[in-house]
């Protein structure tokens, strides 16, 4: 089998044949660093991550690239809304450039909780300002721009593809044309698609970061910085382009057509900008909602923390959702992702401990089919919810050795980023830790042995399936003021 994944642009799962045999270029889009990220955003970088760790995986060599957007993005992808950096700082009285260090660092922070790896490069939009001006000379010199109240357009009726992505019909969407009719806000404009390259006649009283350009001091358009940056580090055409589904329609609609636009002919012949256009879907509260800071529904991994569950909770909850699908929050369904990774967790430590520790060095024939399912899974357009499924049947499987199982775990943990084998080991600290506790406790105790004897008891039954006895052994403990602990090593108790 090989890697399929849906390609937005053609709307079909397309089998992934890379430029370049072996290797894969992609371009994520990153954050605006104006706020912290909501629990929302991050889905879009732990799909990220499960890219970028499923083709190193599959044996490719990649280079992930990904952009911080510290020059002002307004509310509004069309141009129009305020500037959100700009509002930030006058609201928080600090620099511009502070402001985007300050929740770019929080940004990262998440991510590192959340197990995500960093990408092979990561650019500041204000480090790059000479290659978009670079960037719009060659639009500008294809004839695809024009100057209207001091600033510079992209003109998209000279780019005949405009909306191909997005499955846009052009004159449908012009003022008042149909049923998509739009409002145009920017009376500068000549289409209501229109979208500025560079401004020189801010919105605003006081532009906090300027340059000087041949079309006048200012600023660039927040959609030239992706075709900018991703064409200095992944060359003219590259593989994957990924995003959330809200950047389809305006976003990445105008980065195709602008990085197309300064084509030449012998570009143009080579083919397109991007090959593969991978979107994930949205994150959604119960209501179905989208979450958005805009609409006050507005979570932040830290609230996340502060309600006790842990970063790779949320993340096994994203997992368990196809990249492509809702995901449906809500609090049960963090409470059943906490539960189903705290099972999982000691069960792999159950396999740890019994492996001694070391990871087979080869497979046999059942773990190496179990093996060929989950990278089944994974090849199929990013299946992590049946790569969970066959993580978790693998773990529990006894008929495979503990080290065959073991080297199982951390080969598929290597795509699904949760940690396993690590936790394993905290969780049969913690379980040594609470066992010497607990036997220091008992010392002196005059009914240890008694309560080591029903414990023992209890667990029999339990292993025997009699419920009902080990219920009712839980239930004298219980009276008698005792309290069982399962632990990976075995069962403990404490007085309350």
């Amino acid at each position: 089998m090989a890697l399929k994944l849906f390609n937005t642009m053609g709307k079909k799962l397309q089998e992934f044949v890379p430029l370049q045999q072996g290797f894969c270029g992609f371009y994520g889009c990153g954050p605006t660093v104006y706020n912290y990220a909501h629990i929302g955003n991050l889905r879009a970088y732990v799909f990220l991550d499960t890219l970028d760790r499923t083709l190193t995986f599959l044996g490719y060599k990649k280079k992930h690239v990904m952009n911080i957007t510290d020059i002002g993005h307004l509310t509004g992808d069309a141009d129009d809304g305020e500037d959100k950096m700009l509002k930030t700082a006058k609201e928080r009285q600090q620099s511009v450039l502070d402001i985007a260090k300050f929740y770019t660092d929080a940004f990262f922070s998440d991510i590192d909780r959340l197990n995500i790896l960093r990408p092979d490069v990561v650019c500041k939009a204000t480090d790059h300002v000479p290659e978009m001006i670079e960037l719009i000379k060659k639009i500008e010199a294809n004839g695809h721009t024009y100057m209207a109240g001091g600033n510079l357009y992209y003109d998209v009726s000279t780019y005949p593809d405009y909306g191909k992505l997005a499955n846009l019909n052009l004159d449908d969407l012009q003022a008042g044309a149909g049923k998509r009719k739009v409002v145009v806000v920017d009376q500068n404009k000549r289409n209501p698609q229109d979208f500025v390259l560079w401004f020189t006649k801010s919105k605003f009283e006081e532009q906090a970061l300027v340059w000087d350009s041949p079309w006048g001091k200012g600023y660039p358009g927040w959609h030239i910085e992706c075709s900018a940056m991703s064409m200095k580090y992944l060359g003219k055409h590259f593989d994957i382009h990924t995003g959330g589904i809200d950047h389809v329609p305006v976003h990445h609609t105008n980065e195709i057509a602008q990085s197309e636009g300064s084509f030449s002919a012998e570009d143009r012949a080579q083919g397109p900008w991007v090959n593969y256009w991978l979107h994930n879907a949205f994150l959604v509260i119960e209501g179905a909602t989208k979450m958005s800071k805009s609409s006050g529904n507005f979570l932040t991994l830290q609230s996340l923390i502060d309600k006790g569950y842990d970063p790779l909770d949320y993340r096994y909850f994203l997992l368990g959702a196809h990249y492509r699908s809702p995901a449906n929050f809500s609090w049960n369904s963090m409470d059943s992702a906490k539960n189903s990774r705290a099972s999982l967790v000691k069960r792999a430590a159950k396999v740890f401990e019994a492996a001694g520790g070391k990871a087979a060095a080869s497979l046999g024939e059942k773990a190496q089919e179990t093996l060929r399912k989950f990278t089944a899974a994974m090849e199929n357009d990013l299946g992590t919810p049946a790569a969970l499924g066959v993580l978790q049947t693998a773990i529990k499987d006894e008929g495979v050795p503990a080290d065959q199982t073991l080297a199982l775990m951390e080969q598929m943990d290597s795509v699904l980023g949760l940690k396993l084998v690590e936790s394993a080991k905290e969780s049969l600290k913690n379980a040594s830790s609470a066992q010497i506790s607990s036997e220091n406790a008992h010392e002196g105790d005059p009914e240890a042995a008694e309560i080591d004897a029903l414990v023992a008891e209890r667990t029999a039954a339990k292993k025997a399936k009699d419920f009902a006895k080990a219920d009712k052994i839980r239930d004298e403990l219980s009276a008698r003021g005792i309290v069982i602990v399962d632990t990976p090593s075995g069962v403990v108790w404490k007085r309350q």
